[in-house]
């Protein structure tokens, strides 16, 4: 007859033959308290506990789906986050086997009611020999209540799932049938410095010297990059101080070292002690003075990047906590995005065409400069800052426990973003149309008429639209839009340069009944409130103020997320603005073929010849657009269905439209459904006039599942190779609940056809 399971093993408890069942790390401090250490006491929720949960909540299926939805190598980090969520919520979904609540609820009974309690992961081949995997899974600091413990214990299992994990899943051999979870719980220590000690730099791997870092307070404040640390580099052989650095801190005049020599003598015998102990080099996390000295966890020292490719660092940027996005907020939103929107505004203001030529290319030089200074401050800044709106997604999923993950985008909703403002300027030109329709058919006429060539269109349009009764005010009207809404880079090409394209998008709008887009966003402003309200009431009166923080920086991520791809795209665009116009000048002294279509890949040649008036014709790569077109047409078999994720409820059914590029804007037709690689915020006012949206970037929080869901229309997204597998005219059935496309007549119609 088998044992009792064991769900909880008290850490004074713990021996070798355990490893297996509580992981590394709480084997470790085990055998540090066996050899005299100072340790917290505390108890080890088993790996048995978390199959057990597993079992009875039946999430393995789950976790397998969504790690088999589609290849692992085809996810976008997106879409990594976005399984994590749900697996993340699906855990807090499911209560803690009784049996395990039961023997938690025993151990706490040891301690004092109000224990502050740590709850930390211990994941077999955690934190081994050859990976560190700091930061990868959760830790929760601080949990008082027995309640707050357990559901910090689910917190733990599901990081095992977590985004960051999930990126990590070949170091962490993550296999549905294998991964297990142990839980460390131990009562916190609060002491007045704490910090990290490395038995070698780990930087160099050098034996010689031992390096310590200390802050004042949690160690977690370090750990988490909130506070700046002092650093002492000491000489392992006789202790010597070799280099000491202050950290950074609110405090006046020179600050003191947080550590006597005595503190660090203490920690290099402790660094010595845990080598001998277990024959590795050690990293460890303590807290305390000598004197109070506890031991938070040792692991072996690792060198981070290497062999020059592990992106961990640069992974977990991506998952700012509040103090980092309380800088960033500063950062981004009072200095960079306005600096980005002058300079988008400057460029657009200088006069290109009275330079000469070598002020022309010297122009086109700074403009591509300044796209690659914005596009690296785009990574470094704007990115890390947008996950401002997935802090709220775990925040908001914590505390209220919605049966829908994705509840908390509701909050967002009615967010006034320069996309809103453009496609509010376009309706407004619309209802002009539906209003006029002499104009509208004059409008119609011109674009099936006037010069592609945006420098003549306008004249060209004046003629044929201009004696009609209020057409010389549309045009100009369309003119300032264009100018001020769509100076934006599109698939390497300027808006503003095809004012027929979006001037057949405006037609649509007219032609079609659409959407009420101004009762939406008034639903939307309400189901915000709402949201709001619900958050408030389930976090409780004395985390108002935290709430409403996080939703505040929630939402101004959201809009800059949004607002930062047009204001660079406008940079982007002049800078095409310089190249193009040079590629003119080039053109009509016959140094460049009339039909050659210039990119910035071709810009240095362009710049050259700008400089060498004497150089003979440039000989431009052939293009490849035509060749990437045919390749896209779908093979003999096209699938029945194609899965993707889920991105905005709904089912709806129509014909493919692909947009591909700007030249395809103007051939959306209301009612169709459009698949794309992405939408893009310059091309969102396409959207109220779809039925439903397919495309291959996959995401919850990308641009077309917020708006999707917000105007109710349905969104899978995530589908590799859409653009390739889906012709214009198919008809396609999209199934936003699901996410599921499928591929010719819906089953209903078969059947019907059938009888």
């Amino acid at each position: 007859m088998d044992p009792q399971p064991q769900y909880v093993i008290p850490l004074a408890e713990v021996n070798r033959s355990h490893e297996s069942l509580v992981g590394g790390k709480a084997a470790r401090l085990a055998a540090l308290a066996g050899a005299g250490h100072s340790v917290a006491p505390g108890f080890c929720v088993t790996i048995r506990a978390y199959e057990l949960f597993l079992a009875e909540s039946r999430l393995e299926g789950l976790i397998r789906m969504e790690l088999q939805r589609k290849r692992f190598e085809d996810m976008r980090w997106e879409e990594i986050w976005d399984a994590a969520l749900r697996i993340r919520s699906a855990f807090l979904s499911h209560p803690i086997p009784s049996e395990v609540a039961s023997a938690v609820v025993d151990a706490l009974a040891a301690y004092p009611a109000d224990t502050a309690w740590a709850v930390r992961s211990s994941a077999p081949g955690e934190d081994s020999a050859n990976r560190s995997f700091a930061g990868i899974h959760e830790s929760y600091v601080g949990i008082v209540e027995r309640q707050a413990v357990l559901d910090a214990v689910r917190l733990v299992w599901a990081s095992l799932w977590s985004d960051a994990a999930m990126l990590y899943r070949q170091e962490l051999g993550l296999d549905p049938g294998r991964s297990r979870m142990a839980v460390l719980v131990q009562a916190m220590r609060t002491e007045a410095v704490s910090g990290v000690a490395f038995g070698c730099d780990p930087r160099q791997l050098s034996r010689e010297i031992a390096i310590v870092e200390a802050v004042p307070g949690l160690c977690s404040g370090l750990v988490d990059g909130q506070v700046d640390p002092d650093r002492w580099h000491l000489r392992r052989s006789d202790g010597t101080i070799v280099e000491w650095r202050a950290g950074r801190r609110d405090e006046a005049g020179m600050p003191l070292p947080l550590l006597e020599e005595q503190d660090l003598s203490h920690l290099l015998r402790v660094l010595t002690d845990v080598e001998s102990l277990f024959a590795w080099v050690p990293d460890i996390e303590w807290t305390g003075h000598r004197e109070r000295f506890t031991l938070l966890q040792a692991r072996p020292v690792t060198s981070l990047a290497s062999d020059g490719e592990d992106e961990r660092g640069w992974y977990l940027t991506l998952r700012p906590g509040m103090v980092r996005l309380r800088k960033l907020r500063t950062r981004v939103a009072e200095e960079l995005i306005p600096a980005l929107e002058a300079e988008g505004t400057r460029l657009a203001q200088e006069d290109l065409e009275t330079r000469t030529d070598e002020e022309l290319a010297a122009a086109i030089e700074d403009r591509m400069a300044a796209v690659r200074r914005w596009k690296k401050t785009y990574r470094d800044k704007f990115i890390p800052f947008a996950h401002g709106v997935r802090h709220l997604a775990v925040y908001y999923n914590d505390a209220v426990r919605p049966q829908d993950p994705y509840e908390f985008v509701g909050l967002l909703q009615g967010e006034d973003l320069l996309a809103t403002q453009r496609n509010a300027a376009l309706r407004g030109l619309a209802d002009q149309l539906r209003r006029n329709p002499p104009l509208r058919e004059a409008i119609e006429k011109a674009c099936g008429s006037t010069s592609p060539n945006a420098s003549n269109w306008q004249q060209g349009a004046l003629a044929i639209v201009g004696p009609v009764a209020g057409g010389e005010t549309f045009l100009a009207e369309f003119q300032r839009t264009l100018e001020s809404d769509l100076d934006l880079a599109y698939e390497n090409t300027r808006l503003a340069d095809q004012p027929e394209l979006i001037l057949r998008s405006v037609l649509e709008m007219a032609r079609s009944l659409g959407q009420d887009v101004g009762q939406n966003a008034e639903s939307g402003i309400k189901t915000a409130e709402k949201l709001k309200q619900r958050l408030l009431a389930a976090v409780g009166a004395k985390r108002h103020e935290e709430a409403l923080e996080t939703l505040e920086i929630a939402k101004l991520s959201w809009r800059l997320r949004d607002n930062d791809n047009l204001l660079l795209a406008r940079v982007e665009s002049q800078s095409i603005r310089a190249i193009d116009l040079a590629a003119q000048r080039l053109k009509s002294t016959g140094r460049l073929a009339p039909a050659a279509k210039v990119t910035e890949n071709e810009a240095g040649q362009i710049i050259a010849a700008l400089r060498d008036r004497l150089s003979r014709e440039i000989v431009l790569p052939e293009q490849e657009r035509a060749t990437e077109i045919a390749t896209r047409a779908r093979p003999d078999e096209t699938p029945r269905q194609l899965i993707g994720q889920p991105a905005a409820p709904g089912l709806a059914s129509g014909t493919v439209r692909c947009v591909r590029g700007s030249e395809e804007l103007g051939r959306f037709r209301a009612g169709e459904v459009l698949v794309c690689d992405a939408i893009q915020p310059m091309m969102t006012h396409l959207v109220p006039l779809a039925s439903a949206i397919v495309e291959r970037r996959g995401g919850m929080l990308i641009h077309g599942a917020i708006i999707a869901r917000e105007l109710g229309i349905p969104c899978v997204n995530g589908i590799p190779d859409a653009v390739k597998l889906l012709n214009d005219g198919d008809l396609v059935t999209v199934d936003g609940f699901l996410g599921i496309v499928t591929v010719g007549a819906p089953d209903f119609d078969l059947e019907l056809a059938i009888t």
